[in-house]
Order: structure tokens, then C-alpha cells, then sequence
């Protein structure tokens, strides 16, 4: 790294940046002038919003709207404090215990983001004699969590339950607990953690098992439960962690498990412990959120019905969705530079959809990242596969 100028230290950030644009991997943010809605408006024009984690429409929907507006009125715009002094409403404690009975577990913790939620719970139970055995492609939130715990981090191959097996096999006489972690659905990809087996070798070597359900909470399993649910696996998952950020269409991560987890992470947790609590109107709507998975099991049935159809029109198209068994839907590009100019170019032709490169996915790998939500109706996706597809053509990402 180029050392800083005496009269300009940041300079190496400048420098940095400049290698960024170099690769084209530099981006600016583009700005949403409408609420999050299959066809938004960002940047100054329409466009069809395949970019979103909004998996079920409920950003903008009437009743979590209501349920905001209310809550501000009766309560606030604020809470004041962090949840261990003043800043624990009524309203809280109810969402935590509304979550835990929908996810079959004892008790629940609320955070103020997913990312919070991996990085203060696996920070927080573990040290620097402990073991985290962890898939490669793990989320980033997972990655710091573990760095952060002091504790000895192995990476198994990526949905290889028997090499976290040879890992753990390795580690059987060594001293400290031991924590299996994966995603339930992994964010680039699209594909679904083994579950089933990571969880036999759990219980085969006496390790923790963990799940980061970021993207499978209200997309996996009976009302979107997730993938404990979608594998019937209640009760042999000691930790999982979900989000109110994606499919709940608010703001937020939460932690389920045992009380004794729970009332540790209250005492322990330092995002937890040093974060204002959730406002009113975003606590409001998660609740609120929550009643609607279970009142309108319709939207997760067109959510899936959106995907297959989706899918099916890029194989028809010649792209490449690689190993994504989900509503994620990377469109394989090669090159970052080309993924990006490839972006630019769809969100000219009004479609919203993501060029992502490395270091986020393996050189080679970049891609599109395309999520189907259950608002999209036919008449958007199929606008969506004819500019793909052309805007591909012109550059020569598909043949003409």
C-alpha cells in the first residue's frame, strides 16, 4: 500500500479508488425515489426492480404501513435508549415472543440488523479456546463474528458436510466448544445449505449448530419459517438467526434458541448491548409482518411460482443461473467489468439488477444478481427476460 502524503493523509484511500475504477468495479449509489415496489423509481426513470431483497411485497404494504403510523402516534418517533435501560417497550418483549412461536424455539432476541445478529451472538458465546467450523461462502456478518470471537477458525468446503466432518474429526482432542455455522440460503448463489447432514455431523461430534436464515425467513418452509422448518429439523438447530430486513420488508435481525441463549445474549451481546432499540414503527411493522406470513401463505406460493417461471425463461434465453435453487438468480457473466457495464446498460433499458465481482464472488464468477419477489406479475418478468436478453446480445454476453 502507497504511503499517505504529509499534506494529504487519506490520499491512499484516493489511490485505492482509483484502482477500483481501473478493474471497473467502482459504483456510485443509485438513489430510490419511490417506495420499494416491483416497478420503482430510481435515479429519475421507471424501472423494473429486480434488485430488492423485498422478497414478499411487504416493504409497502397497507397494513404494515398502518401499523407504523400508529405506533408512532401512540408511542413516539423513538425509544431514548438501549434495550437494558429504558429502551425495552412492552412492544418489544411481544415481537420476541411472537418470533419465537412462529420458529418453534423457547425464546427470541431482536437486533437492530442481521448483520448484528451473527456478529454479536457468535462474538459473544464464544473465545479464544473455541472453534468455529464454518462454510466457506458463509455471509460476511458470519466471517466477522468469528474474527471477532478470538475464537480458531476452520473453513470447510463450500456444502461439504463431510469435510466439516474431517474437520471436526481433527479438532476431537482439543480443548473449547465447538460451533458448525452455515447459511441456509447463501446470498450470491442462491443455493441451500445442507442442513440435514451438517446437523447429523453436529450431533455426531458434540458441536453447536448454527444457521444464518437471512435469506430462507419467509422463503423456506411452512409460512417461511425458514430451513429448520423446511427440513423438519426442529429442535436439533441450537442457534438460529433470521432477519426483518428482507422478507419481513422492515429493518432488524433476531436470534432464536434456548432461554438460557437468549438471556445470555441480553447480558453478553455488544450490539445488543450498546444499540438503541428499534423505534416503534419498525417494531410495529415486524409484528405486524409476522401476522401476515401466517394469514397470507398465498404470497410465498406466487413468490415460488414467480421464481420457476423466471428461471425457466433465462434457460430458454441461453443464461446461466449456476447451482441457485432459490428466488436468487445470478445470471453468470465472467469478468466484473462486464457485470457492471452489463448492469449500467439494463438499468438504462429500465431494469433494475445488480453487477456484483469480486472479491464478493470468486474472479470469473461475476454475475447479475437477479430476486424474484411475489409483487412481480408476469407482464414484469417478462420485460425483465426481453431486456436481459437483448441488452446481452448487444453485449456479447449471449450470442446474437
Amino acid at each position: 500500500m502507497t504511503a499517505p502524503s504529509p499534506s494529504h493523509p487519506l490520499s491512499f484511500l484516493t489511490d485505492q479508488l482509483n484502482e477500483l475504477r481501473a478493474s471497473g468495479s467502482f459504483f456510485r449509489l443509485r438513489e430510490l425515489e419511490s417506495a420499494c415496489e416491483p416497478v420503482s423509481r430510481a435515479d429519475g426513470r421507471e424501472v423494473i426492480n429486480l434488485a430488492s431483497n423485498n422478497y414478499l411485497g411487504l416493504a409497502n404494504h397497507p397494513k404494515l404501513k398502518e401499523a407504523a403510523l400508529e405506533a408512532v402516534r401512540k408511542y413516539g418517533a423513538g425509544t431514548g435508549a438501549v434495550r437494558t435501560i429504558t429502551g425495552t417497550m412492552a412492544m418489544h418483549m411481544e415481537l420476541e415472543r411472537k418470533i419465537a412461536a412462529f420458529k418453534h424455539t423457547e425464546a427470541c432476541v431482536v437486533f437492530q440488523s442481521g448483520f448484528t445478529a451473527n456478529a454479536g451472538t457468535v462474538s459473544s458465546i464464544l473465545g479464544p479456546e473455541d472453534h468455529i467450523i464454518s462454510d466457506e461462502l458463509n455471509h460476511a456478518s458470519i466471517i466477522d463474528g468469528c474474527r471477532l470471537s478470538r475464537a480458531k477458525i476452520h473453513v470447510f468446503r463450500h456444502r461439504d458436510a463431510a469435510h466439516a466432518a474431517e474437520v471436526l474429526v481433527g479438532l476431537k482432542e482439543s480443548k473449547g466448544n465447538k460451533l458448525l455455522i452455515t447459511d441456509g440460503v447463501f446470498s450470491m448463489d442462491g443455493d441451500i445449505g445442507p442442513l440435514p447432514q451438517l446437523v447429523e455431523v453436529a450431533e455426531k461430534h458434540g458441536a453447536i449448530m448454527m444457521i444464518d436464515d437471512a435469506h430462507s425467513s419467509g422463503v423456506l418452509g411452512r409460512n417461511g419459517r425458514g430451513t429448520v422448518d423446511h427440513f423438519g429439523l426442529h429442535g436439533r438447530v441450537q442457534i438460529q438467526v433470521g432477519t426483518l430486513s428482507k422478507a419481513i420488508g422492515v429493518l432488524g435481525g433476531y436470534v432464536c434458541g434456548s432461554r438460557d441463549l437468549v438471556d445470555y445474549l441480553y447480558h453478553r451481546a455488544r450490539p445488543f448491548l450498546f444499540s438503541t432499540s428499534h423505534p416503534p414503527a419498525v417494531t410495529a411493522a415486524c409484528s405486524t409482518a409476522f401476522d401476515l406470513l401466517v394469514e397470507e401463505p398465498e404470497r410465498i406460493e406466487r413468490l415460488w411460482e414467480n421464481t420457476r417461471y423466471f428461471k425457466a425463461a433465462l434457460r430458454d434465453n441461453g443464461f446461466d443461473s449456476g447451482a441457485s435453487e432459490t428466488p436468487i438468480t445470478p445470471i453468470i457473466v465472467g469478468e466484473a467489468r462486464t457485470a457492471h457495464e452489463y448492469s449500467a446498460a439494463l438499468f438504462e433499458e429500465g431494469l433494475w439488477a445488480t453487477g456484483i465481482g469480486f472479491p464478493t464472488v470468486p474472479k470469473g464468477k461475476a454475475r447479475i444478481r437477479a430476486i424474484v419477489t411475489a409483487a412481480h406479475t408476469k407482464d414484469h418478468l417478462d420485460r425483465a427476460v426481453e431486456i436481459l436478453t437483448r441488452v446481452a446480445r448487444r453485449l456479447s454476453i449471449l450470442p446474437s
